[in-house]
């Protein structure tokens, strides 16, 4: 998922929990993940290269990031019913093949709309991969190592921000951005080779049916989980998605200090990742206002002190760190919603979440071709301003944080 899904809350073991670690295949869903964020975040270094390569204006080449969001949210409720009774190696291994395909496809593009096909494809394969994927860790090791193995699975997704995007903006700034999606390719081809070889058959032996999904979303705590996520992502990646037309435009900054910008963020973002997952379990609704208010704070202020490059360096490490929080305080509420059925938690933190990075990107690109970034910026930091007001609005009610929540904000921040 886009560049920052968590995983959801194991609440009792599976029936075929494997009596022995298979760390080799724990590894390789951890680089398929990698490849999956690293793919789908790619655009945010590449965008103004590839929209001139195909003259289109930096909006339109936002578009690269709208499409797997909407098809990613679509796709994973789709996934996951449609693949109930598959093999989930199976599923993982088609997902990733499907990936691969996307990359070369747009490697190879002759022109931008065969380019946006392409990140259909990394959509579905989004959707797929987090739904069916999310419990996995219980199925490779025993009940003593999921934690560990949890742990080491997702650590994909801050390193796809902080190795695999910087990496691949340096490859498209050198040799260009096909080369960077080839590049892409390639790995990913390798990691499918390394899941059939590695990875064991794993029969479907539970999924979340329609049902499930249905009685999720007349709860009410799934209703707050779904207005904070949609909030703070519309924010995030309506302001994040542009922030290297920012740093070109705004901050007079050239494609190596933009690569550099990049790295550190995603830096920052691995350490917001363990603060928000130690503080959500004590404190729920505060650490998901100080996540929105980090971010709040850092794209208002960059169209005043990001004309520096020292400002903008700072503010967007304090980005980092309020955004590296989010996924973890959002899935700590899903979690909440629905204790007793994490594929359905996962499969609606999925969708919901890839549908406002959709919508965000959609609507910072209109707002970018029609005004300027450092106006994205402001209208992102209000509406992550407007997150901070709503939580602090339910913090007030002091209502209580139920026993199953905790256990599952504890069980994130261990794992």
């Amino acid at each position: 998922m886009s560049a920052a899904t968590t995983p959801s809350v194991p609440t009792s073991a599976p029936p075929d929990r494997t009596s022995r670690a298979s760390w080799p295949a724990v590894v390789t869903v951890m680089l398929g993940i990698f490849s999956i964020v690293t793919t789908e975040i790619l655009p945010i270094g590449l965008l103004t290269s590839i929209g001139a390569s195909f003259t289109v204006s930096d909006g339109m080449a936002g578009l690269m990031m709208t499409m797997p969001g909407f098809l990613a949210a679509v796709s994973a409720p789709l996934v996951t019913v449609a693949c109930r009774r598959v093999d989930r190696r199976v599923v993982l291994a088609a997902l990733v093949l499907l990936l691969a395909l996307a990359d070369f496809l747009a490697a190879a593009a002759p022109s931008y709309w065969l380019v946006l096909a392409s990140r259909v494809l990394v959509g579905v394969t989004i959707g797929g991969f987090w739904s069916v994927g999310a419990g996995i860790a219980d199925r490779l090791v025993p009940a003593g190592s999921v934690g560990r193995a949890t742990a080491v699975i997702f650590s994909a997704v801050p390193l796809g921000s902080v190795l695999g995007v910087p990496l691949g903006t340096f490859i498209g700034d050198v040799a260009g951005w096909r080369t960077a999606f080839l590049v892409m390719g390639g790995f990913t081809l390798a990691v499918l080779a390394l899941l059939l070889l590695v990875v064991p058959p794993l029969p479907s032996s539970r999924a979340a049916g329609p049902d499930h999904l249905r009685a999720m979303l007349r709860g009410v705590h799934t209703r707050f989980a779904l207005a904070m996520t949609f909030l703070v992502v519309l924010a995030h990646f309506g302001t994040y998605t542009y922030v290297t037309p920012f740093l070109e435009q705004v901050t007079r900054m050239g494609p190596g200090l933009v690569t550099v910008c990049l790295l550190l963020y995603g830096a920052a973002g691995i350490a917001g990742t363990f603060l928000g997952g130690s503080a959500v379990g004590r404190f729920p609704r505060a650490a998901f206002a100080a996540a929105a208010a980090l971010i709040a704070a850092a794209t208002l202020l960059l169209p005043l002190l990001g004309r520096s490059d020292a400002g903008a360096v700072a503010l967007l490490v304090v980005w980092g760190v309020g955004y590296g929080a989010v996924p973890v305080c959002s899935q700590t509420w899903f979690a909440k919603a629905s204790p007793g059925s994490p594929e359905a938690s996962s499969v609606l933190f999925t969708a919901s979440f890839q549908a406002t990075l959709s919508l965000g990107a959609l609507a910072g690109g209109a707002v970018l071709d029609r005004s300027s970034p450092s106006t994205v910026m402001a209208l992102g930091g209000l509406t992550a301003l407007l997150l901070v007001l709503v939580a602090g609005a339910h913090l007030a009610t002091g209502r209580p944080w139920p026993a199953a929540a905790q256990r599952a904000g504890e069980a994130l921040r261990d794992g």
